[in-house]
Parts: C-alpha cells; sequence; structure tokens
C-alpha cells in the first residue's frame, strides 16, 4: 500500500509539474506575441502621428480644429446617417427588428426629423464650435497636447476613466438640475419633445442645455488632465457616438444598451446619467428597475431583439 501511495504521489507530481511547465510555456509565449504586437502597433500609431503632425506643419490650431471638430463630427453624422436611413425608410430590417418602443418612429416624422437636424448643426457650430476655441487656449497653456509623442495606450485607459467619471458626475447633476421645474419648462422640455428618441437628437437641445449638460461634462476631462489632442479626438468621437446609441431607439446587438436613457425619455424623472452609478446612489432608478427595460438592460450578445425573447407582460385591464 505505500508503494502505491508513493506510485500515485509521483504520478500526480509529475502530472503537476508538466501541466505547470506546459501552462508557463504559453503563458510566456503568449505574453511575448503581446508584447510584440503591442510594441508594433504602438510604432505604427506612434509614425501614422508624426507624418500627420510634419503634413500639418506643426500647425497646432489646424491640428487641433481636425482632432476635437470634424473627426467627432464626422463620427456622429456617419453614425446617425445610417440610424437616419432606418428611421425613415424603416430599412434595412435588420436594424429596424431592434426598435425598443415598438409602434414609434415608424416611419420617423420627416418635419420633425429636419428641425431636429436643423438645430444639432446649430449647437455644433454655433455653440459647441467657439467652445472650442477657448478649449484650445486651456490646452496650449498645458504644453503637452502638441507633443510630438503620443500618450501610451495605457495612460490612455487611465484618462479615459477619469474622463468617464468626470462626464458621470457632471451630466448626471446638470441634468437633474434642468429637470427643476422652471429650467425644465424653459430649457429643457425642447430635449424631451421626443419622448421616443432617435439617435441624433442626443444633441438636440435649448443652447443652455447643449453648453451645461452636452459640451461641458465631455470637455472638463481633458482640459484637467491636459491631455493630448489624439486622446481628445478619440474621447469626444467615443462621446458622441455613445450617447447616439444611448438615443437611438434601437436596441442593437453587440452595442452598449440604450435602454437606460430611452427610459427616461418615456418616463422623464428616472434614469438621469449615464453610467447608472448615481442613479443607483440617490434611487433615481427604482422605478425603472422594476420593469422588463431592465432586465433588457444588457448588452445583446444574440440576433434576437430583447423585445422578443423578454416580451412585455400583458396590460392590466383599465
Amino acid at each position: 500500500q505505500e508503494e502505491k501511495l508513493w506510485d500515485a504521489l509521483k504520478i500526480t507530481a509529475c502530472v503537476l509539474g508538466t501541466g505547470l511547465l506546459i501552462i508557463t510555456a504559453l503563458a510566456n509565449s503568449v505574453s511575448w506575441y503581446v508584447q510584440n504586437i503591442w510594441d508594433a502597433l504602438g510604432h505604427f500609431w506612434q509614425t501614422t502621428w508624426l507624418k500627420f503632425y510634419y503634413l500639418f506643419e506643426g500647425n497646432e490650431w489646424t491640428i487641433f480644429l481636425l482632432g476635437a471638430a470634424l473627426i467627432p463630427a464626422l463620427a456622429f453624422w456617419c453614425f446617425n446617417g445610417i440610424l437616419m436611413v432606418a428611421d425613415v425608410t424603416g430599412k434595412p430590417a435588420f436594424i429596424t427588428r431592434y426598435r425598443i418602443q415598438l409602434g414609434k418612429n415608424d416611419p420617423v416624422d420627416t418635419k420633425k426629423l429636419r428641425q431636429a437636424i436643423y438645430t444639432v448643426l446649430c449647437n455644433q457650430f454655433c455653440i459647441s464650435l467657439p467652445m472650442l476655441v477657448a478649449m484650445f487656449y486651456v490646452m496650449k497653456w498645458w504644453g503637452n497636447t502638441f507633443s510630438k509623442e503620443l500618450p501610451t495606450f495605457h495612460w490612455f485607459l487611465v484618462e479615459l476613466s477619469i474622463f468617464t467619471l468626470i462626464e458621470e458626475i457632471l451630466f448626471y447633476y446638470t441634468h437633474r438640475l434642468v429637470h427643476l421645474p422652471l429650467l425644465y419648462k424653459h430649457i429643457h422640455k425642447k430635449h424631451h419633445e421626443w419622448t421616443a428618441p432617435i439617435g441624433v437628437v442626443s444633441i438636440y437641445a435649448h443652447p443652455v442645455e447643449h453648453i451645461l449638460s452636452n459640451t461641458l461634462p465631455v470637455m472638463t476631462g481633458p482640459m484637467v488632465m491636459g491631455s493630448h489632442i489624439v486622446s481628445i479626438a478619440a474621447w469626444f468621437s467615443l462621446a458622441l457616438i455613445t450617447t447616439s446609441i444611448s438615443h437611438c431607439g434601437y436596441h442593437l446587438p453587440f452595442l452598449p444598451s440604450p435602454e437606460f436613457h430611452d427610459f427616461h425619455h418615456l418616463k422623464f424623472n428616472q434614469c438621469y446619467g449615464v453610467l447608472g452609478v448615481l442613479d443607483y446612489l440617490h434611487g433615481t432608478d427604482t422605478v425603472f428597475r422594476k420593469t422588463k427595460a431592465y432586465e433588457r438592460h444588457r448588452v445583446l450578445l444574440s440576433l434576437t431583439p430583447l423585445s422578443e425573447s423578454i416580451p412585455e407582460g400583458p396590460k392590466r385591464a383599465e
């Protein structure tokens, strides 16, 4: 029995030792490949940035205008252009079958849509652009925004976390502010004309609200951190696409869930934030958490619409 026990221990030690060696070898190989890919990507982006920088002869204003205004605007309109085709025509069905508020904007009122587009363009050109001029001088004061050396990807992730935290705090409280009866009546009511929102109305707002809730929460993070223009361009583009997804009216596969903010447009007094953290702390999502929309508030990882897999319950008789 002692010999059998000893043999079993030797076999176990051999298996465990072999397994440990294999795992170590695989881990080293994977980390080596990842590091090589990381270095290659870093070199690629650094080289690309320098080409871009010298193409415009280091003209900081031109570079800032392209990075902070043009690239995010193109991201916004390209993404929303696709959604507007679906809103107006009802095609392709691949998009429209994921509509959240069934029967709404099917199709969208084109007159109302034209008015929204006009307001959005006015906000972008007459409000956001002048604010970017002021931001340009703040970023020049920091001195790192137009550096020839790009920030590391690790540092960009740190910045992105801080940007998101600042935006969540500023947006939540300014958003609740404009829901006060007096401010709602004269300012925020314009945005809530769309009880079933579409992507482009993410920045359809009164000028005061566009400054307080749409622009400052997004601009403040990069100004506090003294971020590089490449980080600013990426953050602004990400923020615009994210808010467009939140307003788009479709719960599309593999994209962040828009159920949270769509519910805000439906009920007005719930779900004020972006991430939902402050809503949870302040109890402004309690009604939302009791709904089917809350059950659907997750990333859709299949092609079956959540309105089908988690349908609304039968309505109670009046």
